[in-house]
């Protein structure tokens, strides 16, 4: 077996790989059934729900069950940790938005792949402080309580802390959700993923 394929089966990247399939299916079937294609504000479901559990998905591919072993290793190991997460996160941003083609200014692909982007990048940092099977959950909490709790809040400001909620191709919302990633992206690829037991 190549050093390849070693390496996307110790990250589980083809189990990862059918559930960012399953993910964008869902998210196609969720936009059917709740005719958003009428009204685009019921996008908002589809759009901050969706990039999450891809998300959590590509956060269970950043543990190692050989850390030390990644630490020692003649070819340092940046460039493979900073090519996967790019790459499912791209896999991510490419498949998601055919949930919510059309109306672009309010809910629609620009606004998926800008959530994917900060929610990934969130989940990258918490893998390198919590581990990776934690790396879910504060990115969890975050877009929950942003979700049910954003609703009235109005300003420059709310931009920037409610970016998963916002519209269209606002700059705050934008600036945040790229900062996010680039913070947790630059993270995981010098530090990788806080160490585990193993996985049993």
């Amino acid at each position: 077996m190549t050093g390849l394929l070693l390496y996307a089966r110790s990250r589980a990247l083809p189990t990862a790989l059918a559930a960012l399939a399953g993910t964008a299916a869902f998210a196609l079937w969720a936009a059917g059934r709740l005719d958003t294609y009428v009204d685009p504000d019921r996008r908002v479901p589809i759009v901050a729900l969706a990039p999450l559990l891809a998300a959590a998905v590509i956060g269970t591919t950043l543990y190692t069950a050989s850390d030390e072993l990644d630490r020692t290793a003649v070819r340092p190991w940046w460039p493979r940790r900073l090519l996967q997460l790019a790459a499912l996160t791209a896999l991510a941003a490419a498949l998601l938005p055919l949930a919510v083609l059309g109306h672009p200014e309010v809910f629609g692909p620009a606004t998926v792949i800008r959530n994917v982007l900060g929610c990934t990048g969130l989940t990258a940092a918490a893998a390198v402080l919590l581990g990776a099977r934690l790396s879910w959950l504060p990115v969890f909490g975050y877009v929950t309580a942003v979700y049910l709790g954003s609703s009235g809040a109005r300003g420059r400001a709310a931009t920037v802390w409610a970016w998963p909620m916002q519209p269209g191709a606002q700059p705050g919302a934008w600036a945040a959700a790229l900062v996010a990633f680039a913070m947790g992206a630059a993270l995981y690829a010098v530090r990788g993923a806080r160490a585990e037991g193993p996985r049993g």
